[in-house]
């Protein structure tokens, strides 16, 4: 039977609160209270402002770079463990730092490691995150990770739209896993661009893999950077005889100069997750929240349910 004693309660870190406001209302309880002092100098303390002894806790926040954001995660959890909250559950919609999952040079770090060991060294006792941008990371934890798939928010979304000659194209060629189960999902084709890149953020060269002629072609990839990606996909494919081109990317991170990349492309729909809030809005992205997603998980693990349904695409 499900320990029904232990009290469940939602807090926000500052870059998340209007998400967790939505996962709070779909959950049922209110989110928790928390304030945030800061120094001059810019170091800042976030306190609790109720008892959370004896709770389960759900810390909502995007990692995502400026470091402020993993500071403050880690600094929450580190006062909920101070605090005595029974179970602490870090909520990270978007883990940040996951690109550099490996040595792909000499001397460099593996920093998805170093924020793993992070949240577990601060006193996180179970993770939940979404669509990471490589499942070997959950490798990294020792503590039980939910790794969600946000193909549960998108795939309703492609199949209201109703596209003819549809097709699924991965942006580059580690994507392609990922392309190959929303393929399977649609019943539809899957084409592969392959990159060739000059250095972080730059691409030299782009080839396309498949047949886009006469296709609606929807990119799906895991974040959506400076869109440079994304962009020299779709306008290749349109060149190459595409009806139309989409991209469904979870995180819209979209940094440097990425919305006027975006404005000038012939990508016709950029449709994202709330997992990170939109710089500016903008006519051609369309926001899907995640909020459901991320209760109804939360839910089931208070009450010790299965949640098997919401990571296997």
């Amino acid at each position: 039977m499900p320990n029904l004693a232990t009290e469940a309660k939602i807090f926000a870190c500052n870059q998340s609160r209007e998400l967790a406001e939505k996962i709070a209302a779909t959950f049922g309880v209110p989110l928790g209270n928390v304030i945030t002092s800061t120094y001059s100098d810019g170091e800042f303390q976030p306190s609790y402002e109720e008892s959370i002894r004896g709770t389960r806790v759900f810390i909502i926040g995007s990692t995502h770079p400026g470091p402020e954001n993993l500071m403050e995660m880690l600094l929450m959890i580190d006062a909920a463990k101070r605090a005595s909250a029974r179970h602490i559950t870090a909520v990270l919609p978007y883990f940040g730092w996951a690109r550099q999952d490996r040595k792909d040079k000499p001397r460099v770090p593996i920093a998805a490691k170093l924020v793993a060991k992070m949240l577990e060294a601060a006193g996180a006792t179970r993770i939940i995150t979404m669509d990471l941008h490589a499942d070997q990371i959950q490798g990294f934890f020792e503590k039980p990770v939910d790794h969600l798939f946000a193909s549960t928010i998108f795939l309703p979304y492609l199949r209201h739209l109703n596209l003819s000659n549809l097709t699924i194209a991965s942006p580059d060629m580690g994507g392609s896993k990922r392309a190959y189960a929303y393929s399977k999902a649609l019943e539809s084709d899957v084409v592969i661009c392959y990159k060739q890149r000059a250095k972080a953020n730059v691409i030299s060269h782009m080839e396309l893999i498949g047949d886009v002629t006469g296709k609606n072609v929807v990119l799906v990839d895991d974040m959506v950077d400076t869109a440079g990606t994304l962009t020299k996909a779709a306008d290749l494919m349109m060149e190459k005889g595409a009806l139309s081109v989409r991209a469904i990317c979870t995180h819209p991170i979209l940094s440097g100069d990425a919305y006027t990349k975006l404005e000038n492309s012939k990508l016709e729909e950029l449709i994202v997750t709330d997992s990170i809030p939109l710089k500016q809005q903008h006519s051609k992205i369309r926001v899907l929240s995640c909020a459901e997603l991320f209760a109804d998980v939360m839910h089931n693990v208070h009450y010790n349910k299965s949640i098997s349904s919401q990571f296997i695409m």
